[in-house]
């Protein structure tokens, strides 16, 4: 088989490319059968994207990821039903640490036409939050930030949506087919086809949008482990065991003063956490952070804290089985300790909840590149890579850009992303939470 556009992946940026690679195209009538061909190792909506937590929200502290995390909110409520999206809200709530950070966090959405509130000083965000939750005790908070556009969806639900989406507009979805190798073109950089455990693929255009196995892509593209960033020699990946889990709590009951769906709440601060279930400390004059929210679609409370570092060369990382069925890379009896512990500290409806946590394996892997924020940009003349650092599944919007830059329209939001800012020693700056991602 033989497509002007090749895409690997069957997860959020590979079927959000589809769509508006075809919808694009049908525009110009330049749509033809095979035009959009997507390949999937194995099923949609079985990779990274389909056990995340689902969040979609423009809290960064760098101005290029609100750009394009606003850009990408507007398609999520754009397209609110056939991406089962949420607009819940986000809040970020933070100790002194981070007020400073959150201030210009705030100012740039400001900038931008992102629709949100600010609170300093803790009497002002205590009396804010009790006024959205009655039983909020959470102590130290000197900010909250709260978006009003963000929210949440189904994870494999959205991306069974945006398969459907891509369909109906023309792309052809091919199940059970891995890519073993990529081949070049006789005397040429440019790629010119893909091996598969289902044949060859021929294409003109080449985009790889695989998530956290964008490792083995990088290595069938003929790229090193090491890059030059900024003068120095670093690895170019890294893996993170993400820490995430569900509590047995009706979603519905999880609402607000008047009665509405609970925004998505993320806390970073300094204070000491205390175990609810042992009485030990977990935390102390230490950053800690976490998220949670209602999951209509999981029947739960759904949320999770700061990844963990992953020391294995990223070579050597298992990669399968992946997500919950991976008997390697699981959360442990810690994370559901401190996590129960820490839903106690921010609201009173979670205190005696800690047996309610569903005791079963959770988590996935993320691969992260030397700042820990994506990489949009053209390889080998034809091969266009998308690695996202694990931000992949909010960012439906990413799939409109690059369909524009295949088509020879720059993007500027994604400007940013480029490759050879590593070299160039441009990287994305860091904010002060114990996420690497924020």
């Amino acid at each position: 088989m033989k497509s002007k556009y090749l895409i690997i992946g069957g997860g959020v940026h590979g079927l959000s490319t589809a769509w508006n690679l075809c919808k694009k195209l049908k525009k110009k009538n330049q749509l033809k059968d095979n035009s959009v061909v997507v390949l999937e190792k194995t099923k949609v909506a079985s990779g990274a994207g389909s056990i995340s937590c689902g969040i979609a929200r423009n809290n960064y502290f760098q101005p290029s990821m609100r750009e394009l995390m606003a850009h990408s909110i507007n398609v999520w409520n754009e397209n609110a039903e056939q991406l089962t999206f949420h607009k819940v809200g986000y809040m970020q709530i933070n100790s002194q640490l981070m007020v400073d950070h959150m201030s210009q966090v705030y100012e740039q959405q400001k900038n931008i036409g992102f629709e949100s509130t600010f609170v300093t000083g803790s009497k002002d965000c205590d009396k804010y939050m009790k006024n959205i939750f009655a039983d909020w005790q959470a102590q130290g908070i000197e900010s909250v930030l709260h978006e009003k556009n963000s929210g949440y969806g189904h994870n494999s639900g959205a991306i069974l949506g945006l398969a459907e989406l891509a369909k109906k507009e023309g792309a052809k979805i091919l199940e059970g087919i891995e890519v073993l190798e990529i081949n070049n073109g006789s005397g040429s950089k440019a790629a010119k086809n893909v091996k598969t455990t289902k044949g060859t693929f021929e294409f003109e255009n080449l985009i790889i949008a695989v998530g956290p196995w964008v490792e083995k892509f990088w290595k069938l593209m003929g790229y090193d482990d090491y890059i030059n960033v900024n003068g120095s020699k670093q690895r170019m990946w890294s893996y993170n065991m993400l820490e995430e889990g569900e509590l047995e709590y009706d979603p519905k009951l999880h609402t607000t003063n008047n009665n509405k769906e609970s925004p998505i709440v993320h806390v970073d601060t300094e204070a000491t956490l205390i175990s609810k279930h042992s009485g030990n400390k977990i935390h102390e004059n230490e950053i800690w952070g976490i998220y949670y929210k209602p999951d209509v679609y999981r029947n739960c409370i759904q949320g999770g804290s700061s990844p963990l570092e992953i020391k294995t060369e990223p070579h050597k990382v298992e990669l399968e089985p992946y997500g919950h069925d991976s008997k390697k890379y699981k959360t442990s009896s810690e994370f559901y300790d401190k996590w129960t512990s820490s839903l106690a500290f921010c609201q009173k409806r979670f205190e005696g909840k800690h047996n309610n946590y569903r005791k079963r394996s959770n988590g996935g892997l993320g691969c992260l590149t030397p700042d820990k924020f994506p990489v949009f940009d053209v390889f080998n003349e034809n091969i266009y890579l998308v690695a996202d650092s694990n931000h992949g599944w909010k960012m439906v919007g990413v799939g409109e850009l690059i369909a524009d830059e295949l088509l020879g329209k720059k993007s500027s939001i994604l400007e940013p992303f480029r490759f050879n800012r590593y070299e160039q020693g441009k990287l994305h700056p860091r904010s002060k939470s114990p996420f690497p991602w924020s």
